[in-house]
């Protein structure tokens, strides 16, 4: 009988040990992550009972939290809804968190370990738990820029402060009112969510980051990238036929443009985006070399950051003929703006690649400042030495080629134009990338559809103008 109850009380002993190691790890290592998932209903109710904290553009708040008398002490509200939709995100008892509401849940909610110190002052002093702030990177008027701009059309943009990786404007159109889904009157709140995902323009889309598209010509700065790196230089002559029979098809390669003979220099090449020269030189080089250039501009990751991102992506085990539309942005390479503005900042750095970031800095309910970021490099893409020349060459797209309408006076601007081939008798996707001397900004614009005749789509015609636009007004601060 001594025995069975020795064997009882061991195997009783063994369960509250190993009960006691669940709870203890859970408490330990999976504490941040059963908090920070928005089906966790409990920690949603609090959430939902508590002050959460403001995200700010300048001092002024995008989103903002109020008293409420419903079945929630707080109301979570977006002063400028969708203009702000693509940073915000938005923060929905059904729905979930989506963009900085959820990278930076834990700041927002005060549950962070760098705010262990307000959370303890506040408990001793019998106050409620209260978020952080964070108050970002946007420039307010660059995104008022890029928002007006997109007015009847599909499309995003990106800017960024090239020297730090700064975030200065992220616009996606169409967009939509995270107040909607935010309401604490939760039978709204699921009519507006059907709604949103009924909807064919696809407002809950942020085409700036978590989308990716072919970036057309746009991509040629890569390949001519690979080329700097691997011998070429802004002189070297390159063959751009007319026509060229991509290699094992019966399949031409024309160009949009008259390329001024069938021997050019790869500077003029990208100042008039001759499609043969660089499918050319796209196939000289080799796919891995075109490949590896890619991935040090960011190709194939995601950003870790508090950026929400999809990666960009450049194909594997290409023929010859696929490479040579890889190339120059086709077949089946995919491209978010995030990552052209990426490119293009990487380019304007001097060859050096900042982590691309939202928030600025973090301070608690007392308003200590409790976080405050410092950039990262992300990658080194090219030499210094390349970098410069590719700039040049860039200056002279906007300055001698397709990307005219990007010119600043007194600002020295370098860009390059894109269209991208999309589905037959659809017009293709428009796309502008550039970057300029003062202010550092680096930008990518990129529109899905506009009221454009198809003839008419053209990333010279229809994006260079935006990206000029935030530009200029980047040099304005609130």
């Amino acid at each position: 009988m001594n025995r069975q109850i020795r064997a009882v009380s061991l195997l009783a002993g063994l369960m509250f040990l190993a009960l006691m190691v669940n709870l203890t790890g859970s408490a330990m290592f999976r504490q941040a992550s059963l908090n920070n998932d928005p089906h966790n209903v409990r920690v949603r109710d609090a959430e939902f009972s508590q002050n959460r904290g403001n995200i700010l553009v300048g001092s002024r708040p995008i989103a903002t939290t109020t008293s409420s008398n419903g079945k929630f002490a707080y109301q979570r509200v977006y002063p400028s809804g969708p203009k702000y939709a693509p940073i915000t995100g938005y923060y929905s008892y059904y729905y979930g968190r989506s963009m900085l509401e959820q990278t930076q849940n834990a700041q927002l909610t005060g549950t962070s370990d760098a705010q262990w110190l307000s959370r303890i002052t506040g408990t001793l002093s019998g106050h409620k738990p209260e978020g952080g702030s964070i108050t970002t990177t946007i420039n307010a008027k660059a995104q008022d820029a890029a928002w007006d701009g997109f007015k009847g059309k599909k499309g995003a943009v990106v800017a960024l402060d090239y020297t730090t990786g700064a975030v200065l404007a992220m616009a996606s159109s169409p967009s939509y009112d995270p107040n909607e889904l935010a309401s604490h009157h939760l039978n709204d709140t699921t009519r507006a969510w059907k709604n949103l995902v009924a909807d064919p323009s696809s407002p809950l889309t942020n085409r700036a980051t978590r989308e990716i598209y072919p970036p057309g010509s746009t991509f040629k700065l890569v390949t001519a990238a690979a080329a700097l790196q691997n011998g070429y230089h802004p002189n070297s002559m390159v063959d751009s036929p007319e026509n060229w029979i991509l290699p094992g098809t019966r399949t031409p390669l024309t160009n949009e443009t008259n390329c001024g003979g069938s021997r050019i220099t790869l500077a003029h090449a990208l100042d008039i985006s001759c499609n043969t020269a660089f499918g050319k030189v796209g196939v000289s080089l080799g796919q891995d070399k075109i490949r590896d250039q890619a991935e040090r501009f960011g190709f194939g990751k995601v950003v870790n950051s508090d950026v929400s991102s999809a990666a960009s992506r450049f194909p594997q085990n290409l023929t010859d003929a696929q490479l040579a539309q890889s190339s120059i942005g086709q077949y089946d390479v995919a491209a978010s703006p995030l990552q052209m503005a990426m490119v293009t900042a990487g380019i304007a750095n001097g060859g050096k690649l900042m982590t691309p970031y939202l928030t600025a800095q973090v301070r608690a309910s007392n308003l200590q400042v409790v976080s405050e970021h410092h950039p990262k490099q992300m990658s080194q893409p090219m030499t210094k030495e390349s970098a410069e020349q590719l700039k040049a060459m860039m200056v002279s797209v906007v300055n001698n080629g397709t990307g005219k309408r990007a010119r600043i006076n007194g600002t020295t601007v370098g860009g390059k134009t894109g269209t991208a081939q999309t589905v037959k008798g659809k017009a293709p996707y428009a796309w502008f990338v550039g970057w300029s001397d003062n202010p550092h900004v680096a930008v990518a614009v990129f529109i899905q559809s506009s009221d454009t005749a198809i003839n008419e789509v053209s990333g010279g015609r229809l994006a260079a103008p935006i990206a000029r636009d935030v530009i200029e007004l980047s040099l304005i601060h609130i």
